[in-house]
């Protein structure tokens, strides 16, 4: 009589819901960070000396509207890096880290390469060389995601 052999688990976690409130919290805050910085671009800042339009109080902020909406978009990515969420266990680490590395690494790329004419590439002609402080933010929380990695 042959031996029953014990039934063997699978190394993945066991899969939770996808939409968790943390996952769709950080989903919403990488939204609004990219909606920030595209009606700040597209519709506030001034152009060439004009008056900006929009809110006044958006337009009051500057360039600081870029740190608004970086940041939110960072922080909606460094939340949805917890375990509660697809990004944050299994494959989704890997897509994660990777894809905020890469990212990273374009941004910089792109930047190094269109430096001395950055006039026909939205955002990065505003950013200067601030643009180096988003390819490295984008690596740092490549970092958050190389933590979870097992």
């Amino acid at each position: 009589m042959p031996k029953l052999k014990p039934k063997q688990e699978f190394a993945d976690p066991i899969r939770g819901p996808i939409f968790t409130p943390r996952f769709v919290i950080s989903l919403l805050l990488m939204v609004l960070g990219i909606a920030w910085i595209v009606y700040y671009y597209a519709a506030v800042r001034p152009e060439l000396g004009g008056e900006p339009g929009g809110p006044a109080f958006v337009g009051d902020l500057g360039e600081w509207n870029y740190l608004i909406g970086f940041g939110l978009f960072f922080l909606g990515l460094v939340l949805a890096a917890h375990r509660s969420t697809p990004l944050g266990r299994g494959r989704g680490v890997v897509v994660g880290m990777l894809g905020c590395f890469l990212l990273g690494l374009v941004w910089i790329c792109v930047f190094y390469i269109f430096s001395d004419d950055l006039s026909p590439i939205w955002v990065f002609n505003d950013l200067e060389q601030k643009n180096l402080l988003v390819g490295i933010a984008f690596m740092a929380v490549g970092f958050a995601y190389a933590t979870k990695w097992e």
